[in-house]
């Protein structure tokens, strides 16, 4: 039986998948320091942000006594911390908030919303991310991603890559995990989603960090497609254009 008829929908690693998190980022921050009149290393800010993302979900797996924390309050509380370490003075609470607000702001690589609505053609196309739901709906109001629905690690209590993300996103579509294949750029998403039944899709991002990009330039598993963009991941799944 072909993919094309066993799967029923697609849902798609956000960061860096479907948008360029970094260069976002920088532009968004060094706008908003010329217009403020702040000054900083903005690249170093974006960088060491990022760099605390994984981190900072660990924590959470670490006390599950203290409840879920969505990932806007998980961004908000690294970058106090990193305003302090790096120097950069004189920001208040509105500010420190719209800085936090950047993620929400982030643009789409530029195949993926017309790739995205080629695919939504045949299949339900949603984000799986570790992205909470009101950072994940401005995203897609901002960026023009068609998404059917949104599904976020919030909805399971559950970053990825524990099971409960895949496995939920699954049951709350109301199909098998192996008629819905995950999409990412990042082969460990899709060897966690692959160990739990759901088909995988890798589309590689090879500028996601800039000059820092030390991994997942190619694919490195025995994913379902591998695709050079959404425009071939739309072509390999019969959604022709036009």
């Amino acid at each position: 039986m072909s993919l094309n008829s066993t799967v029923k929908a697609l849902v798609f690693d956000v960061f860096g998948t479907v948008v360029d998190w970094r260069s976002s980022l920088i532009a968004d921050l060094t706008r908003w320091g010329t217009r403020r009149g702040v000054t900083a290393d903005w690249t170093r800010l974006v960088d060491a942000w990022r760099a605390a993302y994984v981190p900072s979900m660990n924590e959470v797996r670490r006390h599950p006594e203290r409840g879920f924390v969505v990932l806007d309050a998980l961004h908000r509380q690294a970058l106090d911390r990193l305003v302090v370490e790096q120097g950069i003075e004189g920001l208040s609470e509105d500010d420190l908030r719209q800085l936090t607000l950047g993620w929400h702001r982030l643009h789409p690589w530029s195949d993926s919303v017309a790739g995205l609505t080629r695919l939504k053609r045949n299949f339900v196309i949603a984000p799986l991310s570790n992205g909470n739901v009101a950072l994940l709906t401005h995203m897609a109001k901002h960026a023009g991603l068609p998404w059917d629905l949104v599904l976020s690690a919030e909805l399971f209590g559950h970053y990825k890559p524990d099971p409960e993300t895949y496995l939920g996103a699954a049951r709350l579509l109301g199909l098998a995990p192996e008629q819905v294949m995950m999409v990412a750029a990042h082969n460990e998403d899709l060897r966690a989603a692959q160990g739990l039944g759901l088909k995988t899709g890798f589309v590689a991002r090879p500028t996601e960090y800039g000059p820092l990009q030390k991994k997942d330039f190619k694919a490195e598993g025995d994913w379902d497609i591998v695709a050079r963009d959404f425009y071939d991941l739309a072509d390999q799944l019969g959604c022709r254009g036009g």
